[in-house]
């Protein structure tokens, strides 16, 4: 049988699966339970084998929780227009505006001047280091768009082969990495974020964001180079292309989104942040982000138009706003009907194991799972899992919660793992056997490296 036809099947055994949950369950345990498991059972399957789209099996939760008795409609609702929702969106449509106006591509060739194109190793740290800080603020997917068509050009028609293979990836796996470097940075980051402030009422800020992120980033970056750079030798490319000056549009854009950044970085710390000084204690980071959507949207780009046009803001991708919903209302359902706390009960035996180790085995699960399936989604489903495992052995979720997060950026093999790797292969020029042999030891560094810092950060 086919992967497709396989697929196929799943659209009838995913609910049958999930019905057989529940009446198992139903038994001993009660009605809301059973069904939350049910469900979960049911999205699990086909978020991983994608049978029908993502977005398309996040909605289950906001037809099958009201329909059951799990959540009235009014609870499963919030789910879909939290703040978190709200934020993501509002960080892809300014993110959206830069790539229109053309910013992120001079950003990224200023960025690249400073690292030089002399040889070979300083070609590629360029290239990493560029992706990595772009990924941080825009989207993964256009940080490695903008940049591998760079790589191509200056590499020219007569192609270092020992060059193109490690620039192609190391731009493709910097981006994930990147992405971890803010909360925004991908949407597992805020998925985990959501999550963690519901289970307990506590709000990570971007300055204790980069505590630990930034360390992450000097960390594997430089892996990221070093392994793939272990072979070159030599002079570099030629150089990059001029830009020309700067146009009024490109820098409205950028000043509108380092003052967006600014009032994110600075709205909780130091001090309070200027949240506590003005009095404007409602200030929330998805204010913050809509009112700069607003401000783009206002602003004229010199060109008769405006920085941010509707047409770009509609091209956002509004499946991933929905399955971030999707996520979020199983995690309320998890709570109200008592599964979270049935789960953690079931796995006290967590405790036996030094926490480290647990940690390391953790991201070691996560990324390789997420090698196959969608970060996102796989972030989605596991968040309330391990809130109730840690709860469990009585540690901190943020313990259990924030390296499995992470880890689900830490997919290098596959070129179906990431979007920024299946980018990379596409351009034809790295063979599959390639990818999984690099991409196997970054994987493991990576994660080792996620795992060691998260430890002594958190614990």
């Amino acid at each position: 049988m086919s992967f497709e036809q396989w697929k196929g099947w799943l659209l009838w055994l995913a609910p049958l699966a999930a019905a057989l949950c529940t009446a198992v369950l139903a038994q001993q345990q009660p009605w809301p339970l059973a069904v939350t498991a049910g469900v979960t059972v049911w999205v699990a399957l086909w978020w991983i084998f994608a049978p029908v789209p993502v977005a398309v099996t996040s909605l289950l939760p906001l037809a099958l929780f009201p329909l059951f008795g799990v959540l009235g409609p009014r609870e499963v609702a919030q789910a879909y227009g939290h703040e978190v929702i709200l934020l993501l969106a509002g960080g892809f449509m300014l993110s959206a505006a830069i790539e229109a106006a053309g910013a992120h591509r001079r950003l990224a060739f200023g960025m690249l001047r400073l690292t030089g194109t002399g040889s070979a190793r300083r070609v590629l740290w360029g290239f990493v280091l560029t992706s990595g800080l772009l990924s941080m603020w825009i989207s993964n997917t256009a940080t490695v768009l903008v940049l591998t068509p760079v790589a191509i050009a200056i590499l020219g028609p007569e192609r270092d082969g020992r060059l193109t293979v490690p620039l192609l990836l190391g731009i493709a796996y910097a981006a994930s990495v990147g992405g971890m470097g803010t909360p925004i940075g991908t949407p597992p980051n805020l998925i985990f974020r959501s999550v963690y402030q519901e289970q307990t009422g506590e709000e990570i800020g971007f300055l204790s964001w980069f505590a630990f992120s930034l360390p992450i980033l000097a960390l594997v970056l430089p892996i990221i180079a070093l392994w793939l750079g272990r072979n070159l030798r030599g002079s570099g490319v030629g150089e990059l292309p001029r830009l020309g000056p700067w146009q009024p549009v490109e820098v409205r854009a950028v000043a509108c989104f380092a003052l967006v950044a600014l009032a994110w970085v600075t709205r909780t710390e130091p001090f309070g942040g200027w949240r506590a000084w003005t009095g404007l204690s409602g200030a929330s980071d998805a204010s913050v982000a809509l009112l700069g959507v607003v401000v783009m949207a206002l602003l004229p780009d010199g060109k008769g138009g405006r920085v941010l046009e509707w047409p770009v803001a509609e091209r956002i991708p509004w499946g991933t706003l929905v399955l971030f919903g999707g996520g979020l209302a199983l995690a309320a359902a998890f709570g109200s009907s008592g599964l979270g706390e049935w789960l953690a009960q079931a796995m006290v035996g967590l405790s036996a194991l030094p926490l480290p180790l647990t940690l390391l085995l953790l991201c070691l699960a996560v990324s390789f799972m997420t090698e196959i399936t969608s970060n996102t989604a796989t972030t989605a489903l596991l968040m309330p899992i391990l809130a109730a495992a840690a709860i469990a052995v009585n540690v901190d979720p943020a313990l259990f919660m924030l390296p499995a997060a992470l880890a689900a950026s830490m997919a290098f093999m596959l070129p179906v793992a990431t979007a920024p790797n299946a980018i990379a292969f596409g351009t034809g020029l790295i063979p599959a056997p390639r990818m999984l042999r690099e991409g196997l030891l970054i994987d493991l560094l990576g994660v080792l490296a996620v795992s060691t810092v998260l430890y002594l950060v958190l614990r």
